[in-house]
Formats: structure tokens, sequence, C-alpha cells
């Protein structure tokens, strides 16, 4: 029974309309998914702007789900959602939902797998099904080792082949304790290019109620 109401609560979920622009934060196993909780209230504050996120298992390691105030999908909601052949396929669902996705962070095991075309959890199979007509933003996060292997920067091209735009991680002392590049790009340059994607007049009346 409670598994039967988790997933009519998943089906209405992408049913409510919050804003005129809809953003998908696409969130993997990087230290750097400890931002979440306050990446998401950023991205709210933009004017229209209606959040969701999709998060691999590794990345619920560095965060608390219930510090972030929307609806956080996983792989496990994946295969609850469709039992049957009429119900919805949850990764096509949130990317026709979706005008855009940001993945942050992406760190070096997901940015293989999609360079790669693999699509192995949710995250990955929205990514893969994504229209390269709308915007997809990465946010690149690893220890400064990883991002100085050469298939890094083969990888990140190959992304930005795609059409993705990148978000460049910047160089600090990292959690690890070693210092350099490969820190995730400041929550507030993220906004601001999440920003540079919104409509010029957006609908102030639909930012304040859901239907």
């Amino acid at each position: 029974m409670q598994t039967d109401e988790h997933v009519s609560v998943l089906k209405a979920d992408l049913l409510k309309s919050c804003g005129t622009f809809r953003v998908l934060v696409g969130v993997t196993g990087s230290v750097a998914a400890l931002k979440l909780p306050l990446l998401v209230p950023q991205l709210l504050q933009l004017p229209g702007v209606d959040v969701r996120v999709v998060t691999t298992d590794h990345a619920k390691h560095f965060y608390n789900p219930a510090e972030v105030s929307v609806r956080i999908y996983n792989d496990k909601d994946e295969w609850e959602l469709w039992t049957q052949r009429s119900d919805p396929v949850l990764h096509i669902e949130l990317r026709r939902w979706a005008d855009l996705l940001v993945i942050a962070p992406l760190d070096a095991n997901t940015l293989g797998k999609i360079a790669n075309g693999i699509c192995d959890n949710l995250l990955t199979c929205v990514v893969r099904a994504w229209e390269t007509s709308r915007p997809l933003l990465f946010c690149p996060a690893m220890n400064t080792a990883m991002w100085q292997h050469p298939i890094t920067a083969q990888q990140v091209s190959r992304l930005t082949e795609f059409g993705y735009v990148e978000i460049p991680c910047i160089a600090k002392k990292l959690v690890c304790g070693d210092e350099g590049k490969g820190a995730m790009a400041e929550l507030s340059t993220i906004v601001s290019v999440v920003k540079q994607y919104l409509p010029t007049k957006p609908d102030e009346s639909s930012q304040k109620t859901c239907t």
C-alpha cells in the first residue's frame, strides 16, 4: 500500500507546474553534492523557475534529502513507477518535463558514462534521452589528479561536441586535502549561467500557485 501511494505521488508531481521554466538538477557522487541543499533554493529564487532533482545512489551519501525542498527522483522510483505497459517511463517523463538540465556536480564516473553513451541509472537515462535542442549544462567536480588525467579532457570535449555546455571547475583546496583544479564551480556561477537561459518575460502569475 505504501508503494502504491508513493507511485501516485510521483505521477502527480510531474503534472504540477510552479513557474514557466523547469530546471532539472542532476546530482552525482562527488563530495560537491553536499551543496545541493544550497543550490536548489538559489535556483528557486530565479523568476518563474520550478526545480526537480535527479540523484544517483552514490550522490545520496553526501546530502540530507530532508534539507532539499523539492522532489528528488532516484533509481528506485524509475522501477516502482513502471509496473505495466501503460505506465509512464520516468526518465522520459522527466525529459519531457524539463526545459533545462544542469548536472551539478558531474563526477568523473558519470562523465565517463555520458561521454560513452552509457545509461545504467535514472540520471544517465535522462541524459541519453535528452533533446539536444534544449540546454544541458554540466559542472565537473573531482579530485585534482583525476581532473588532470588525459582522458578527462577528451571526455569533456566529447560532451561539448554533443552541444552540452561546460561550467568549468575551479582551483581550490579540496575536501580530501589536495589543492588544485577540480572543484565544482561556485553556486553563484552556476545560477548565473542558468539565468542566461530563462525566458525574457516570465509569467509572474504562474509563480504563485501550482496546478
